[in-house]
């Protein structure tokens, strides 16, 4: 799921294992504004080599279509804009049109654009293309990828034209970017670890390239490595609506993973919900187009993974003053407290618990308060059984009933209550969400 220049490597993570390091934290602008695909329609599965169904299955892994396909437009065939501070960058054709997509290119081609950043003409390729986490990829999986897109519909169209000011319109200068934050080469197991937790690593900082938007980045758009998979900020599209959104942290810290079990985590991304969260806004994409068509075997080394992540934090603002809070509990009482309990735990029938959430406590709160102006945007299509029959009461829109200052006294007390440290939201954080 959405990449600026480049990537170190994680020192939280196995020391084998580079990070991935996409654009920056608005190079997503727009990765959520093409509608929810479902890849089994793209190709008949009963045509297709087993060679073709392995590539099928890890194209979905990756969520190669979530990136590579505009609003309402063909599958893979590019075009969706992603809003860098940078300029505009345009996904490319990807379907097998021969002059217009990659229909024409040849294995060896396809892997040097998907494990170094290279065109076929050997001009770099901007790592919007997350090719510093593909480059990961085993040479199987990549002739397996490689053999499923050349099945995949051609489509005759060209993205536009990049919009990128000098000197970043210069492809010649990524090479730089490259030397600064790419750490090429394939993942090699860590010998210490099970074959599960390998598996999982494999797939959450190769394929799934998790900390794309879950890591902070530095003002060239790289990962800051000392803070990988602590959380991330970035602009896109959720229900039309252009805004800021931040992806916890996904360590084992207290503002993060600390409360989830494997099993939750394992839930989450298959079902779409768990006992402590249910699948919205950007996350749609990702469980939509991606997690939920992953086998459990996967998803569980996925959880197995991040579970293993030692816990790690960014600075997170001051806590909320005691008037603050005071306020706050007036407002929970009123708007929150129904469904979930004055405990703040919730109930299997009414509402997730707060305690421990993730985007609760998030340094970052611009989700938090993105739910609690516009609610949480659920899929339009539910991605499993298991989601409608535990999903929640609908979380309603508080924009036309809160001012700002009562939202950011509500987040604070919500961020100080039941044992919580985060830092206290503002009331001008909130009034740029709600622009």
């Amino acid at each position: 799921m959405i990449k600026f220049l480049f990537n170190r490597r994680n020192p939280n993570s196995s020391p084998h294992v580079p990070t991935s390091a996409i654009f920056n934290r608005m190079m997503l602008t727009s990765i959520l504004t093409l509608g929810l695909m479902n890849l089994s329609a793209i190709t008949h599965a009963d045509d297709l080599s087993d060679v073709e169904k392995a590539g099928k299955y890890l194209v979905a892994a990756g969520n190669c279509v979530s990136c590579h396909t505009s609003e309402n437009g063909s599958p893979f065939a590019g075009g969706l804009a992603f809003e860098t501070p940078f300029g505009t960058i345009y996904s490319t054709n990807i379907s097998s049109d021969p002059e217009l997509g990659i229909g024409g290119w040849s294995l060896e081609e396809f892997e040097a654009a998907l494990r170094h950043g290279e065109r076929p003409d050997g001009e770099n390729l901007y790592p919007v293309f997350p090719y510093t986490s593909y480059t990961l990829i085993s040479d199987e999986d990549v002739a397996s990828i490689y053999a499923f897109l050349k099945t995949v519909e051609p489509v005759k169209y060209t993205p536009p034209e990049n919009d990128l000011g000098f000197p970043y319109n210069q492809r010649w200068a990524v090479g730089l970017w490259k030397a600064l934050y790419f750490d090429e080469g394939r993942f090699e197991p860590e010998q210490a670890q099970t074959k599960q937790w390998n598996r999982g690593a494999y797939l959450v900082e190769g394929l799934g390239h998790c900390g794309m938007c879950h890591s902070p980045r530095n003002f060239m758009g790289a990962i800051d490595t000392d803070l990988a998979m602590t959380g991330g900020t970035y602009m896109t599209h959720v229900e039309s609506k252009l805004s800021a959104w931040s992806a916890p942290n996904l360590t084992s810290a207290d503002n993060g993973l600390s409360m989830w079990h494997e099993e939750d985590i394992k839930n989450y991304l298959k079902l779409g919900v768990s006992a402590r969260a249910g699948v919205f806004g950007p996350m749609n994409k990702v469980v939509m187009n991606s997690t939920r068509h992953m086998s459990a075997e996967d998803v569980t080394a996925m959880a197995v993974y991040l579970k293993s992540l030692p816990a790690n934090s960014q600075d997170t603002n001051p806590p909320a003053a005691d008037t603050t809070i005071q306020a706050g509990s007036v407002q929970y009482d009123i708007h929150c407290g129904t469904c979930h309990l004055p405990t703040g735990q919730g109930s299997p029938n009414t509402g997730p618990t707060l305690i421990g959430s993730p985007v609760v406590l998030d340094t970052d709160p611009s989700s938090l308060i993105n739910i609690t102006l516009f609610g949480a945007q659920t899929p339009k299509i539910a991605p499993s059984d298991e989601w409608n029959s535990r999903r929640w009461q609908h979380m309603n829109p508080f924009a036309a009933k809160l001012n700002d200052k009562q939202v950011a006294d509500l987040l604070s007390f919500i961020r100080s209550s039941w044992g919580h440290k985060a830092g206290a939201v503002s009331s001008e954080q909130v009034t740029t969400q709600r622009k």
